[in-house]
């Protein structure tokens, strides 16, 4: 199973925000009042507050509050929208009147911008700013947008006679008639639908950055020419940048590379390959805790967990369609006595083989079976992400076989489920999407009404809010995509439950009905966290590496005044750990810094021991964010730490 797209065929794909200010300096996030599910036609707005002084202090003392500014979304501002597209324009102008050998390609908005792929020379940060310089002088001579219609030789014709092979490429792939031209004035064009801005003084040129370059292969294709691709922001006003610009500084000092390196969680060896992580110890505890609460509520909601094997016949495969849709994300196979094998991109086909291994009744419907499996999947080396796009990674995979009738309730218990394993975890706003029927796919028009009115049954039932993403499903059946929202109102898709009639079908599985007649039953795949590499990446930066403690890979670290009071800190240490707290012993520096290193990573909590802590069996206690705590028994320390973690509440 996997991400957006589908599960079948696809590539691999957070506490509360108000208990992150006390943390943060320049930049404070303020919870917004958005419902708790929204539908994504209305877009979506992150509130900011910029500030050069944090909202709360580490001890909690409240300061003024900053003057919010709200970022506005493509979505929910058309004019932020057209401001974008335009700006790919005019960078694209900018670019060919300082570059005369420059060839365009593409040039789309973005989330946060816009970019454009161009033909020529590898850029210079000193090329960027000339570039922008030249953007600012068109923006200010607030040139005309213009929209032309001509016929597709028309459109040949002037492509060819400025040499821009790209363009010719493009306009072969556009089906439409006739063809659409906008003009910058008199001076430049481009193939393009829009929308625009009437003129290019509407821009606000001090609300325009350009970010970055980057290489990037002609329609992604590795055997095509590598382009180089200009990145930029756009906004309607230079608050809006000032506002985008601390996020995007925030977002920076929250990157889960850069902190799985700092407190040692993660690491990807060059020796071993790219893409293929390594799990250090702290980084495991968090693991063996989320994998702990995973199977838990499975278990609870009624699935049987399972375990398969990494690799199987190629004929597997073929079977299921992955070497006819999927072949390029498959690693090559491997001969084994004359047989070849398979690293599996997918768990799917294992679930169906274990469905088969014996004959099954409709009173054994549903049957549920969920497995934390690890895949395999081909990804280009420029592709590679940190923990978010790798090679290799575990999914919290799980199917359900059961019959037309029980589809709803099935679903309803998913949604259930990934309710309670996400907000565990402290992920409380989703934006959900219900995909349909595309124009190819397989299946009865019957059962996809059925299984497409289940689903919406099932999301109605619940009271969540959805968007209809129409014909936006799989080839093989609806589906139902959740993202969650972090700590800094970014959306990251998370959870997918997918409807399938295809696989069933390949594999012929089928159970006996009240008369003893074969039938064929639903299939419904479906996945919470998504792949676990992932899923923690995204927790490491919705803390920022600020772990709550009952998720901290070190709960308390012990640290001793002088190595006068080692041994009875060693006792402490021996006693917290008895009691399942995960502890650290810390000793041989100056006591401030023994604290200021706990602080750099990020312990929840620190016992500190001088000698009248030990004279009275106490431990001075010290949190990260409450300061100061005061002295306590030995056991009412335990006894309240233990409390916190059973809680998930702070100290």
């Amino acid at each position: 199973m996997a991400s957006s797209r589908s599960l079948l065929f696809s590539s691999s794909f957070l506490s509360k925000p108000s208990s992150f200010t006390s943390s943060l300096r320049r930049f404070v996030y303020v919870p917004s009042q958005t419902p708790r599910f929204w539908p994504r036609r209305h877009g979506f707005s992150t509130v900011f507050a910029v500030a050069t002084e944090p909202a709360i202090s580490r001890v909690g003392t409240k300061k003024t509050e900053p003057s919010t500014v709200s970022l506005p979304s493509n979505d929910s501002s058309e004019k932020l929208l057209k401001i974008r597209h335009t700006c790919a324009h005019v960078m694209a102008m900018a670019v060919q009147k300082l570059f005369p050998n420059a060839k365009v390609t593409i040039g789309p908005w973005i989330d946060n911008g816009f970019y454009y792929d161009f033909d020529m020379e590898p850029l210079t940060d000193k090329d960027l700013k000339r570039i922008k310089k030249e953007m600012d002088r068109i923006i200010s001579r607030n040139l005309p947008l213009l929209r032309e219609e001509v016929s597709r030789e028309e459109a040949r014709q002037r492509i060819m006679a400025i040499n821009e092979p790209y363009k010719m490429e493009i306009l072969d792939s556009i089906k439409e008639e006739p063809i659409t031209v906008y003009h910058i004035g008199n001076e430049w064009w481009d193939l393009c639908a829009g929308p625009h801005v009437e003129t290019t003084g509407k821009i606000n040129k001090k609300a325009v950055e350009l970010e970055s370059v980057a290489g990037a292969y002609w329609r992604g294709d590795e055997k095509r020419q590598m382009l180089q691709r200009i990145y930029g922001t756009a906004w309607e006003n230079e608050e809006q940048l000032k506002a985008y610009l601390h996020f995007k500084e925030e977002a920076k000092r929250r990157d889960h590379r850069r902190i799985g390196q700092d407190l040692d969680l993660f690491s990807i060896q060059d020796e071993a390959g790219g893409g293929l992580v390594f799990w250090h110890p702290k980084g495991a505890i968090v693991r063996n805790i989320i994998e702990e609460s995973w199977k838990r509520m499975h278990v609870e909601h009624g699935y049987d967990l399972i375990y398969t094997p990494h690799v199987a016949k190629a004929d597997l495969w073929k079977i299921s369609g992955h070497l006819d849709f999927y072949r390029e994300n498959m690693y090559d196979q491997m001969e084994i006595e004359d047989e070849l094998y398979q690293l599996r991109p997918m768990n799917c086909p294992y679930h169906i083989l274990l469905y088969q291994r014996k004959r099954q009744s409709y009173r054994d419907l549903p049957i549920r079976v969920a497995e934390l499996g690890t895949v395999y999947r081909y990804e280009l080396s420029g592709s590679l992400h940190g923990l978010f796009r790798v090679r290799g990674f575990t999914q919290d995979d799980a199917h359900i076989f059961c019959l037309e009738d029980q589809i709803k309730d099935e679903i309803r218990g998913v949604l259930d489920l990934t309710e309670e394993i996400l907000s565990r975890f402290g992920f409380e706003k989703y934006e959900v999407n219900l995909s349909t029927r595309p124009e190819k796919s397989v299946g009865s028009d019957d059962i996809w009404e059925k299984a497409t009115f289940a689903l919406k049954e099932a999301l109605d039932d619940k009271g969540w809010s959805y968007e209809v993403d129409e014909g936006g499903g799989a080839f093989y059946g609806p589906k139902i995509d959740l993202k969650i929202e972090d700590a800094l109102g970014r959306k990251w898709q998370c959870s997918t439950i997918q409807v399938d009639f295809n696989l069933p079908q390949r594999f012929d599985i089928t159970y006996v009905d009240t008369n003893s007649d074969k039938k064929r039953p639903i299939m419904i795949h479906r996945a919470v966290l998504g792949s676990l590499e992932r899923f923690f990446g995204v927790l490491i930066e919705h803390y920022a590496g600020d772990f709550p403690i009952w998720l901290s890979p070190v709960q308390v670290r012990v640290l001793p005044v002088t190595d006068n009071q080692l041994e009875f800190c060693k006792e402490v240490s021996k006693k917290l750990r008895a009691c399942g707290v995960r502890v650290e012993l810390c000793h041989g520096e100056r006591l401030p810094k023994l604290i200021r290193n706990a602080e750099t990573q990020k312990i929840p909590l620190m016992a500190v021991v001088g000698p009248k802590e030990v004279e009275t069996g106490t431990v001075t206690v010290r949190s990260r964010f409450g300061g100061e705590l005061g002295t306590i028994l030995v056991d009412d320390f335990i006894n309240k730490v233990n409390i916190a973690v059973e809680t998930r509440t702070s100290l």
